[in-house]
């Protein structure tokens, strides 16, 4: 069962994306918490210090014109510190 505790989708410049994936970043480097808020949805989660991270890029077919996306994604359990690595990740 999944529970989405935070969802936003807003159409935005590719410089406001950088901007929001650069403050993600940040607060992974530094080790704080990430909050995410949009109107009157907020969260705040504690990343663990090796969650696991998913990259996926995908076309999606259907009735219209196909849609491209980039889903970056970060994993753990609740409650529990680390992860296995698996293999060497790069973006170029």
């Amino acid at each position: 069962m999944e529970e989405v505790l935070f969802k936003s989708e807003t159409r935005l410049d590719r410089a406001a994306i950088a901007d929001h994936l650069r403050a993600v970043a940040d607060k992974l480097e530094s080790g704080e918490p990430v909050s995410l808020s949009a109107g009157s949805e907020s969260v705040t989660l504690d990343v663990p210090a090796r969650p696991t991270f998913e990259v996926k890029a995908e076309r999606e077919t259907g009735s219209g014109a196909p849609e491209l996306s980039i889903e970056f994604e970060l994993e753990w359990d609740e409650g529990q510190e680390g992860g296995e690595e698996s293999g060497e990740f790069s973006v170029e």
